[in-house]
């Protein structure tokens, strides 16, 4: 039996559910709904076997379940079977949810042997104080919160994804898909399979230039080697970028450049004033990952002093704000070549 999983990783939930071993109550929250889908996949296609899940695997889903039915199944026992899943999916859905779940408690505190009992609440966490997750504090429950990732949290989960489908991933090609594809994971994933296909059985690797081909991301001008252009005061190429932004807007939104741009540059605000500008250091305060996120740090702060950052960034918001049609009416991206002129000439 599963011990105390309280915080559980996913990879240790995975781990247990595949060799057999599983906990007599799951509740799998979040805002991140990939890893929670995962998990319950991994439990249908484990828990019971295959010629007994007609009797064995019984699925509710929270706009139309009520809380006693639930129960009541979980509470009787299998058919010819060493055990049941009963699942109740979308649990948020519920008329009052939290109030419905919190009459879960009674029977976290005994619950069914021969029952794998899986609670799933998406979009959002239960309360710490709430009854259902005070009772889940037992050795037969599982409680797993998927949060949704950041930007700069998501490099780890391609990576990780890519060594599952037994394909590398250029960093480059990481920092292309980081950017343009983003959140949700589903998504993520899912764009990645899609350049697994196209890439054919004969590679082995998912780079730029795969990315260009089929997804319409160019490798040389987005928003990637925009901030690479900045950090090394290139104009020359910081406006053939923006004017291929011009020209193809619906893959390079304002907003979403205003967004990357001032990221940089409120991070590297961090690393110029930072007494310690060690790698290890500029890595924890920057909130990056891996080592080859620093080049562009490092070439800022060979260009920028703090008070050029602090302009910079005073710049960006200006623009931010212009787009959206604050006390402007121009093109974004003409407002964009005029935010360029200005970091590069902040005093």
């Amino acid at each position: 039996m599963a011990k105390k999983q309280t915080g559980v990783q996913f990879r240790e939930i995975m781990t247990s559910v595949k060799h057999g071993d599983f906990a007599k109550v799951y509740l799998l929250m979040g805002d991140e709904s990939y890893y929670l889908d995962r998990i319950v996949k991994a439990l249908e296609n484990n828990v019971v076997k295959e010629e007994d899940r007609d009797f064995n695997s019984i699925v509710f889903y929270g706009a139309e379940a009520d809380m006693a039915s639930v129960i009541g199944s979980a509470q009787q026992y299998p058919v010819m079977s060493e055990r049941q899943l009963v699942i109740l999916k979308e649990a948020q859905a519920m008329t009052n949810a939290k109030a419905q779940l919190d009459k879960l408690s009674s029977y976290l505190a005994h619950p069914n042997d021969t029952t794998v009992l899986v609670i799933v609440y998406k979009g959002g966490s239960l309360n710490a104080t709430s009854s259902l997750l005070k009772s889940a504090k037992t050795p037969s429950t599982v409680v797993f919160k998927s949060e949704k990732l950041r930007d700069y949290e998501l490099k780890g989960p391609i990576k990780d994804y890519c060594n599952e489908k037994g394909i590398g991933i250029d960093e480059k090609a990481i920092g292309l898909l980081c950017d343009y594809i983003g959140n949700p994971l589903s998504k993520l994933f899912g764009e990645i399979d899609k350049l697994i296909v196209a890439g054919g059985r004969e590679n082995k690797r998912i780079s730029p230039e795969l990315i260009e081909r089929n997804i319409g991301i160019s490798k040389d001008y987005n928003t990637f080697e925009l901030v690479k252009a900045l950090a090394k005061k290139d104009y020359l190429k910081s406006m053939k970028i923006v004017d291929y932004f011009s020209r193809n807007p619906k893959q390079n939104p304002g907003i979403m450049i205003a967004a990357t741009i001032f990221n940089y540059f409120a991070k590297l605000f961090v690393a110029s004033v930072a007494r310690d500008k060690s790698d290890a250091s500029l890595m924890q305060l920057l909130e990056v990952k891996s080592v080859y996120a620093l080049p562009d740090y490092r070439e800022g702060l060979s260009k920028y002093n703090a008070r050029m950052v602090l302009g910079a960034v005073h710049a960006v918001r200006e623009y931010d704000a212009k787009i959206k049609g604050i006390g402007s009416t121009q093109n974004e991206y003409e407002l964009l070549k005029e935010l360029i002129f200005k970091i590069f000439t902040v005093q």
